[in-house]
């Protein structure tokens, strides 16, 4: 269970799959390999073709080893949030030891009752987190070990995503020869590296603008609450760009990250730059601020989209705000615009490692600072995803709210239980005036009724 040593993180975008090689040293993590590489196999942030996908995450970990100096064997990779379901968990057991002392088996025994549960047949768990552990009624432990006690109880958020999903990205990245130290959904991730301890505590949305797809995703609590996939990203962008100036693919992706402004009152009508148009033989002089306006109405179409679903739950009243990361994110002006949209305050995280300055290399880093941050207890729960702990147990399990990505619409799963099972139903926010409604009551109302 030692935090200590070499991080290699994955991050297997629609765009480009990047490796980053950091080691930590008394409690610094410093980046000593970086490999990037065109995806290929992938469409809006999911794996299509395992053969493809494999090829280029070799590539990729290659260009990494050479720079890091050493042999990548194990890697911990993200995973998108598509369809993912956020669910409450809850297992119980009588403490094995004659002494009653709990010890590392004991947790191990309670986390596998808490994932004793019926799943369809589609879905797999992805992850599961404990958030208190109960000791003879004694609640809000963190590490119960060496307590004495009779009964264990643990208290815990588990995820579950589509098998397909799952399946494909443990497969290409098998095929590239290499092992999976631990699956990490990046939406939780990005919670540890883009945002500080209290904007974790008191709530705040990520959007991760990546290639093939948008996520929000809002923290709470230090916990993901709710998620949001828009199915449109940076290739939609470049594609608009293409189809109004009527040139290639690789031309407008080059346009929109060499002239490209995500606020066109940023950009200039003076300014021009040559665009190869198909079917002409001389280039058309193209503005900045024509170029801008075609990049603003797709960013508004998603932005606007996203706004919608955070409304519905009051998320935007949350003091954190909003963080931006992803590739697009780093558009000139879309801090700007994505601030006018949400009416929030609103800023882009960029590491600040030295040759990864760009919002990209975001989820990739966030993978390996989130491992390296996980607990002896956090570590000792997840083994019982792969292990074989078996235990008598009683379950307790309750709905939670998500939303299907590809409609955006809130969805409530009802797991059940070997024993008990314990339904809850959500109240919908009630819709409040904003001219009338304080600050407090849309803070109130929205922890009422959504992290009950």
């Amino acid at each position: 269970m030692d935090n200590s040593g070499i991080y290699v993180g994955l991050d297997i975008g629609t765009t480009s799959i990047k490796v980053i090689v950091a080691e930590r040293v008394k409690g610094q993590m410093n980046v000593i390999g970086v490999g990037s590489e065109r995806s290929n196999g992938l469409s809006r942030g999911v794996i299509v073709d395992i053969d493809k996908a494999a090829s280029a995450i070799q590539s990729a970990v290659r260009q990494a080893e050479e720079k890091a100096s050493i042999e990548i064997k194990k890697i911990i990779a993200g995973v998108p949030a598509n369809l993912v379901k956020i669910e409450r968990c809850r297992g119980m057991i009588a403490v094995a030891d004659e002494s009653k002392e709990i010890n590392n088996e004991d947790v191990q025994n309670v986390s596998a009752a808490a994932l004793v549960q019926s799943l369809p047949p589609e879905r797999e768990v992805l992850d599961v987190i404990p958030d208190e552990f109960v000791v003879d009624g004694f609640d809000g432990i963190k590490d119960p070990r060496g307590m004495v006690g009779v009964r264990l109880e643990m208290h815990g958020t588990l995820f579950t995503g589509p098998k397909t999903i799952i399946h494909n990205t443990r497969k290409a990245i098998e095929k590239a020869g290499l092992q999976i130290e631990q699956i990490i959904i990046a939406p939780l991730a990005l919670s540890s590296l883009v945002l500080n301890d209290g904007e974790q505590d008191f709530g705040s949305v990520i959007v991760d603008m990546g290639g093939g797809q948008t996520t929000a995703a809002v923290i709470h609590d230090h916990q993901l609450k709710y998620t949001y996939v828009d199915q449109e990203g940076g290739q939609y962008i470049t594609k608009d760009i293409s189809v109004v100036l009527n040139t290639s693919i690789e031309n407008a992706e080059k346009l929109k990250r060499d002239y490209g402004y995500a606020d066109a009152q940023q950009a200039s009508d003076e300014d021009e730059f040559p665009v190869e148009v198909v079917g002409q033989s001389t280039p058309t002089q193209i503005s900045e601020q024509y170029l801008a306006e075609i990049i603003e109405a797709r960013l508004d179409q998603i932005f606007d989209k996203i706004k919608q679903h955070l409304d519905e739950i009051h998320a935007l009243d949350l003091p954190g705000g909003v963080v931006l990361t992803g590739g697009v994110a780093a558009l000139p002006g879309i801090t700007d615009l994505a601030s006018q949209i949400f009416g929030t305050n609103v800023r882009t995280f960029i590491p600040n490692q030295m040759g990864l300055r760009h919002p990209s290399f975001d989820e990739a880093l966030a993978v390996i600072k989130y491992q390296a941050a996980l607990s002896e207890v956090a570590l000792l729960v997840k083994s019982t995803l792969t292990g074989d702990t078996r235990a008598s147990v009683a379950l307790d399990f309750s709905t939670t709210t998500t939303a299907t990505p590809a409609t955006g619409q809130q969805a409530t799963t009802q797991p059940q239980a070997t024993t008990t099972t314990q339904k809850t139903t959500k109240k919908q926010p009630a819709k409040q005036d904003p001219d009338q409604a304080s600050g407090f009551d849309r803070f109130k109302s929205f922890f009422n009724h959504f992290f009950d």
